[in-house]
């Protein structure tokens, strides 16, 4: 029985085990891997996925403040602000877009998140379009860089 333990607390990365092996992932399954080697897949994926907004400051229990979206820094518009299954963040526009509208780049779908014994959703995460192609009336959420009004988010979007 120890054995299985043991065998489950091995990172499928490096190889090694430690107290920081666990299993990855928010929303979906990614694998049992250690902080570094998470960290290193985690901020390769967010770069490649345009996820490189700050984190979301983590309210307190006593805190009764209304949370509004944060607004772009470039053209001032609200922004959805959301964690992905990598726990990275991105910024996402308030609203979806017809697929054909949404550069292939930028197109994510919001995913909610069961609890763990249960199927009563507990959040939401935001997990990049890839693999399939959606239709094109297929109802898509653009980052926000893509539908940006400044011209250098969009120069930024389109390099």
């Amino acid at each position: 029985m120890g054995e299985m333990g043991d065998i489950s607390r091995i990172c499928q990365s490096c190889q090694a085990g430690g107290p920081t092996v666990r299993e990855r992932g928010r929303g979906r399954r990614i694998g049992v891997l250690c902080g570094t080697c998470w960290d290193i897949y985690a901020n390769r994926r967010a770069l490649e996925e345009g996820a490189t907004a700050p984190a979301r400051a983590d309210p307190g229990p006593d805190d009764v403040d209304p949370y509004e979206p944060p607004a772009c820094r470039h053209c001032g518009a609200l922004v959805g602000h959301y964690p992905t299954t990598y726990d990275r963040w991105v910024h996402l526009a308030l609203g979806d877009l017809p697929a054909r509208d949404v550069a292939p780049g930028h197109r994510w779908r919001l995913e909610t998140v069961p609890g763990r014994h249960t199927r009563v959703p507990v959040g939401i995460v935001a997990v990049r379009v890839r693999g399939i192609e959606p239709l094109p009336g297929d109802l898509v959420r653009p980052a926000h860089r893509a539908v940006c009004l400044s011209w250098d988010a969009a120069r930024e979007a389109e390099g």
